[in-house]
């Protein structure tokens, strides 16, 4: 994604819109450019590159977009890595306490650094210039970094990319956003489910498979203190969206004011049809750090019960479960796992009001202790569902001993 500065927005009204990039001749011949550059410089380290990207960005007055497609190059395409024999932080450390010893000056900075690359040759059993060890020393820093490899996109790919990232940051301020997803195939609806879960967005979901659902997600300036962090969750949202075949999305969004002419509220709005392409795989969604390690833990058990990831849609009055998990037993005997995390205390109500409503009796819930459930005014006595509490991590144990066997 791109950062505020490299973000290009006007209003209509209360509308926002973001700029986008068409893909004609002039625009991939200026991808195509930026591409070539960053191939030539694979084991330059990242300052001479910036360098190079200084220098073709010249006086052009379109510099954010260059910028911008620059950023996304450098940020979703390369890989950089320290080069350095020895951790540079040990070394500067053994070149101060030497420095310590002198008193300043450009003959004992010399001395200094013709004393450590002779020791260094020692230890490394081959020979070290004062150059050479002067390279290590801050080989760690961002700008020393050496670019390693490169996987280059095409200009077609890296425009569409530069896009979906300008719609994405309209979404970094959004302090409110409901999608409406319309009679798409099920599986879709899974894939849309997993992403919001994978992203600990707080969403409430209502409809169903045959008419489709609605998600009203709360933004990151709805929150008691607005979360950047937050912001950029639901930023990543929509690339799964684009996934889905049919949907909507409206967004309230408290801009920044950088003009009297800015709005205090503004709207945006998006479909289906907006041409965007999504860069994430359509295939399965990985389990969120929390669930994954549970499922590893699992993994490591000696018990009858499977552990399976790939869970039906539950419905519910008025919404849908994703479950995490399903535990299948040998015997046919199999229960659904939801692990309830950090949430909003609002959510939370909903949340246990569907799971009453749901009267399922082969739920387990596994809630963090973290949550102040009293002070969300919910009680979790008259559940249906078998509950499980945790601190920092799910345990099989406390699992198994819920299930009884």
């Amino acid at each position: 994604m791109l950062p505020t500065e490299l973000l290009m927005q006007r209003y209509q009204g209360e509308a926002i819109i973001p700029k986008r990039l068409p893909l004609r001749a002039d625009v991939l011949a200026q991808a195509a450019e930026l591409i070539a550059l960053f191939q030539d410089a694979v084991g330059e380290t990242r300052a001479d590159l910036h360098t190079q990207l200084q220098e073709l960005e010249g006086e052009d007055t379109d510099y954010r977009t260059k910028r911008g497609l620059a950023h996304l190059l450098d940020s979703a395409f390369c890989t950089f890595e320290v080069r350095s024999p020895l951790d540079p932080v040990d070394l500067r450390q053994r070149v101060f306490t030497l420095s310590a010893k002198a008193m300043p000056g450009t003959q004992s900075s010399s001395a200094t650094a013709t004393a450590v690359a002779a020791a260094l040759s020692h230890d490394l059993a081959q020979e070290v210039s004062p150059e050479q060890m002067r390279a290590w020393l801050y080989a760690d820093l961002p700008e020393q970094q050496i670019l390693s490899s490169f996987e280059a996109p095409t200009p077609e790919t890296l425009i569409e990319r530069y896009n979906v990232s300008q719609v994405q940051g309209v979404l970094y301020r959004a302090s409110h956003v409901v999608i409406t997803a319309h009679r798409n195939d099920p599986g879709e609806y899974k894939l849309l489910f997993r992403y919001v879960k994978l992203f600990g967005l707080m969403a409430y979901i209502e409809g169903d498979a045959d008419h489709g659902f609605t998600l009203t997600i709360d933004g990151p300036t709805s929150l008691f203190t607005p979360s950047t962090r937050y912001g950029l969750a639901l930023a990543k949202l929509l690339p799964a969206l684009l996934h889905v075949t049919r949907w909507s999305l409206t967004a309230t969004l408290v801009p920044r004011r950088v003009s009297p002419y800015t709005p205090q509220i503004a709207r945006f709005e998006v479909d289906a049809n907006c041409g965007l392409t999504s860069h994430y795989p359509p295939g399965k969604v990985h389990d969120s750090m929390l669930e994954q390690a549970f499922a590893e833990r699992w993994a490591q058990t000696k018990t009858p019960w499977r552990l399976e990831r790939e869970v039906d849609l539950i419905p519910m009055p008025g919404s849908v479960m994703v479950p995490d998990f399903r535990l299948v037993h040998p015997d046919g005997r199999s229960m659904l796992l939801e692990i309830v995390g950090y949430w909003r205390p609002e959510y939370l109500r909903k949340k246990f009001a569907q799971v009453r409503q749901a009267g399922r009796q082969d739920l387990i819930l596994a809630i963090s202790e973290r949550l102040n459930l009293e002070r969300a005014g919910v009680k979790t006595n008259d559940l249906p569902a078998r509950v499980v509490w945790f601190k920092d991590r799910v345990l099989p144990k406390a699992v198994l001993e819920v299930l009884g066997d």
